[in-house]
């Protein structure tokens, strides 16, 4: 899937030569790895630097003048050979933009006279340098390899890269403070300036009188229409569409209108308590629907939450959905549809929920409805605007980037799935299985003191998300995952 909220990678693969070594050496293996990489992935992600083959600060200017003048917004620093420290750490210093460095391999015991190039042993001094001037750039788990091995690397790079440069042109618009009892969801914003973001934050006030301007919109009977043919048969409030048209026109136009001279926008907007009195309808299908293309909109005015919700559709380069960690699965549930046809604990399992925000294209099958714990308290009829249905079974992802209350920055990512289980309940839902959930819960969701809310992408993207948060500056002790069993957390009991 395209989406249209995200950037495009175009990555500039430039090989560096040390003066002693044979410079035929980088040019030969720089052009068998791009002819690797275009026979195997999108000739479009990458750029081959022709200009030089970096040697001195010199070759170093015109290579970055070159792939900046060829559009290049990431960098692979490519050790074709030793390489010479200066110059490539240099490069990647002067390159605005997410960096990689990697490494050839010997090709052949035949050539380990006149043809050994020594690269496994320049990136050790590539890194010592990158070190010395404090130059961020990744390198892979397997940085020295032959052509074939070092395209895959960098095609795993591209969607790390994408969000990171997502981050650095993103602005986060919000409305209105957090609901009461909503401290959870707290939000230091001066990390977000250290990782690059932007953030305008709105009155509630300010989005009602813009909605208002909005009656009698042109395009809402077009909008209504693209609404109708998206729910089809799941359509039951169809006399909701109109005001819920309005609405998704008023955040489109609001987000054109204030994004600046910010590329990325992404939402933390408002849906109680007093929205759907004043509004009339709740948000959650309109935020589904921003989200399903490439513009994710948190609830309760969760600004880590849209962050984390952006990070994830870039590197996904799919929609992505935020959930409550929020509900026990029975035990005769359990019993029942999971124990023996799946390879989890019952201490794996929990249902992930939320009011209605999850996209029709990651559900199983979905209704528009009324928000039922509302409901509770209100009127039916000004709770309507949820989509509500199991989400779809398979691989996800749960993860969050956040800063906690002393303002420092804190991640974790967990891989699972979501099992093909029916809920028996409401809400946009799903029956979800971590591996070793139980632990993960009370030693880092509850430990760490992470709020309720997780993003979740749809597949397994644990590794690249570990990166990006890595690169972006998440402190790896504070950079958590659900450890297997042989591995206690700190501070866990172990004779537990």
């Amino acid at each position: 899937m395209n989406m249209t909220n995200i950037p495009q990678v175009k990555l500039g693969i430039v090989a560096v030569s040390r003066d002693c070594f044979p410079e035929p050496l980088s040019v030969d293996r720089r052009k068998k790895l791009v002819e690797a990489y275009t026979s195997k992935y999108d000739a479009a992600d990458i750029y081959e630097c022709p200009i030089c083959i970096v040697e001195s600060e010199i070759h170093m200017v015109q290579a970055l003048e070159d792939i900046k003048k060829a559009g290049c917004n990431a960098l692979c620093v490519y050790l074709g050979n030793f390489g010479p420290e200066i110059s490539e750490t240099l490069l990647a210093k002067h390159f605005d933009g997410p960096k990689m460095f990697v490494a050839a391999a010997e090709e052949t015991q035949e050539s380990l006279l006149d043809g050994r190039g020594d690269a496994y042993c320049g990136l050790l001094n590539a890194s010592y340098n990158l070190r010395l001037r404090n130059v961020n750039a990744y390198i892979p788990e397997n940085p020295v390899g032959d052509a074939g091995d070092l395209a895959d690397e960098i095609h795993t790079f591209i969607p790390i890269a994408r969000g990171l440069l997502g981050l650095k042109d993103l602005k986060i618009i919000s409305f209105g403070p957090r609901p009461q009892n909503f401290l959870a969801c707290n939000a230091p914003i001066a990390q977000l300036y250290n990782l690059g973001v932007e953030i305008e934050e709105n009155s509630e006030l300010d989005l009602f009188e813009s909605f208002n301007k909005h009656e009698n919109d042109s395009r809402i009977a077009e909008v209504v229409a693209d609404m109708e043919a998206e729910l089809g048969a799941g359509n039951k409030k169809p006399e909701i569409l109109n005001k819920l048209a309005q609405y998704e026109l008023t955040l489109l136009d609001w987000i054109e209108d204030h994004r600046g001279y910010r590329k990325y926008v992404t939402i933390a907007g408002k849906c109680w308590p007093a929205f759907q009195t004043q509004f009339g309808f709740v948000p959650c299908y309109v935020n589904s629907r921003l989200t399903g293309r490439g513009i994710p909109v948190s609830c309760e005015v969760d600004i880590y939450g849209a962050l984390s919700e952006f990070v994830g559709t870039c590197v996904s380069d799919d929609i992505v959905t935020l959930l409550d960690i929020n509900n026990s699965v029975p035990k005769d549930m359990y019993e029942e549809s999971i124990k023996g046809k799946f390879d989890y604990q019952f201490s794996d399992t929990f249902m992930g929920f939320h009011c209605g925000n999850t996209c029709s294209k990651k559900m199983a099958s979905c209704e528009m409805k009324y928000q039922k714990i509302m409901a509770r308290a209100l009127p039916i009829e000004v709770t309507n605007g949820t989509l509500e249905g199991d989400i779809a079974p398979g691989d996800i992802t749960f993860y969050r980037l956040q800063s906690t209350s002393d303002g420092k920055l804190r991640a974790y990512v967990a891989e699972g799935e979501v099992l093909p289980v029916a809920t028996r309940s409401f809400g946009g839902i799903g029956v979800f299985a971590i591996p070793e959930m139980g632990r993960f819960y009370r030693h880092v969701l509850v430990g760490k003191n992470f709020p309720h809310h997780g993003a979740v992408a749809f597949g397994h993207y644990g590794k690249l998300l570990f990166e990006v948060f890595k690169y972006a500056g998440v402190p790896v002790e504070d950079l958590d995952y659900n450890h297997p069993k042989s591995l206690p957390y700190p501070g866990e009991n172990p004779f537990s």
